[in-house]
C-alpha cells in the first residue's frame, strides 16, 4: 500500500486534464503536500514580484515559464520539511530537462521511487473544459459553467467576488497551450515509461471516477 512516507508523485496531463483537482484529493488521502507550481506562480504575479512579472509574459501567451524560473521555485519548496516524506507535484516537470533537474534537486534518488501519473483526456474535451472555466478575481476560487457553476452567474459562491475568464483560458491561448504540451511535455511519457515509473489513467468521467482510478493504480483503498 502507498503511504505518505513513500509518496513521491508527479501528475502529468495537458491543460484542463484535472490535475489540480485530483492532486488535492490525493493530498488529502495520502497526507502528502500538494505542490502546484501554477498556484505559486500566480501568487508571485498577483504580488507583482520580479519573478511574477517575468512569468506573466510567458503565461499570458500560453508558453511555458523558462526553466530557470521554475527550478528556483521548485527547489525552494521541496526543501521544506513537510516534503521530506513525499510530495505531489502538479505542473512540474513539463519537459524532459526539468525531469532530469527534479532528479538532481532530490539528490539523484527520485526516479527510484517516484511515480508519474498521466491523465489522458481527448483534445475536444480539454477545450470545452477550459473555455468554460471561470476564476474569482478576489479569492481565486474556480468554477465551471457546466460542471460546477456558481449559484449566481458571474459571482463567486465563496466570497461574492467577480468571476472572470483568465487570459490563458481563452480558446486561442488554449490551442497554443495544447501545442506547447504536445511538443514539450508529451515526451515525458516516454521518459518515465522507460524507467518503469509511468502510470496512465483515463481522465474522463466524473471527478470521483477519475480519483478512484488513480488510487486504484497506486494500490490505495478507494
Amino acid at each position: 500500500m502507498t503511504t505518505a512516507a513513500s509518496s513521491k508523485l508527479v501528475l502529468l496531463g495537458p491543460p484542463g486534464a484535472g490535475k489540480g483537482t485530483q492532486a488535492e484529493l490525493l493530498s488529502a488521502r495520502l497526507q502528502t503536500p500538494h505542490i502546484s507550481t501554477g498556484d505559486m506562480l500566480r501568487s508571485q504575479i498577483s504580488q507583482g514580484t520580479p519573478l511574477g512579472v517575468r512569468a506573466k509574459g510567458f503565461m499570458d501567451k500560453g508558453e511555458l515559464v523558462p526553466d530557470d524560473l521554475m527550478l528556483g521555485i521548485v527547489r525552494q519548496r521541496l526543501a521544506a520539511t513537510d516534503c521530506h516524506g513525499g510530495f505531489i507535484l502538479d505542473g512540474f516537470p513539463r519537459s524532459v530537462p526539468q525531469a532530469v533537474s527534479l532528479d538532481e534537486i532530490c539528490g539523484n534518488s527520485t526516479l527510484a521511487n517516484l511515480r508519474a501519473l498521466s491523465l489522458d483526456v481527448p483534445t475536444d474535451e480539454l477545450v470545452r473544459r477550459l473555455t468554460e472555466r471561470r476564476t474569482c478575481r478576489n479569492c481565486g476560487a474556480m468554477f465551471h459553467l457546466s460542471f460546477e457553476p456558481p449559484k449566481r452567474p458571474g459571482i463567486c459562491d465563496k466570497c461574492g467576488g467577480e468571476l472572470y475568464q483568465r487570459d490563458d483560458d481563452r480558446e486561442e491561448i488554449i490551442t497554443a497551450r495544447l501545442e506547447v504540451y504536445r511538443k514539450e511535455t508529451a515526451p515525458l511519457l516516454a521518459f518515465y515509461r522507460e524507467r518503469s515509473a509511468l502510470v496512465e489513467v483515463q481522465g474522463t468521467g466524473s471527478t470521483e471516477q477519475v480519483f478512484r482510478r488513480l488510487v486504484s493504480s497506486l494500490g490505495v483503498p478507494a
